[in-house]
């Protein structure tokens, strides 16, 4: 599990905005990630809850660490990108919140297919809770990874 452990630091201070935001990435896996958010004054809203900006920042990222996860072997070799995402918003997010992501597939079948076609499209679907387990929204944002070239 220790490569995992050094993803998961790595994803920490990769992405200036998310650490502006506050993301934490808590645990990544193959294909798994959790991230939470804390409840900051910098990511509320005028009503007092969690801002729906801070809400995707913290999916995306979680589900960003999730395809980290699942392409841990070749991860040097790679760019990944997010090439579209939805967002539901089912209840207002106040305190601190967390990000569960599952990549969909197997992270075999895809390293498969990244070999063979160079570049792979997948789901990744990320649920938020809040702190007493309701899910407040969720998202499902699509990856396109390819060789680097």
């Amino acid at each position: 599990m220790k490569p995992f452990k050094v993803l998961r630091e790595q994803l920490g201070k990769t992405v200036p905005f998310a650490n502006h935001v506050g993301v934490e990435i808590v645990e990544v896996g193959e294909g798994t990630a959790t991230a939470r958010i804390g409840d900051m004054a910098q990511t509320k809203n005028h009503i007092g809850s969690q801002h729906a900006g801070a809400l995707f920042t913290l999916a995306e990222a979680a589900s960003g660490a999730a395809m980290a996860g699942a392409f841990l072997s070749v991860r040097e070799h790679v760019r990944p990108v997010v090439s579209q995402s939805a967002i539901r918003y089912s209840k207002i997010a106040k305190g601190p919140i967390s990000a569960r992501a599952r990549v969909e597939s197997q992270a075999s079948e895809l390293l498969k297919e990244l070999e063979t076609q160079g570049k792979v499209r997948f789901p990744v679907e990320v649920s938020l809770f809040d702190e007493s387990g309701d899910e407040v929204a969720a998202i499902s944002a699509e990856w396109h990874v390819s060789r680097k070239r």
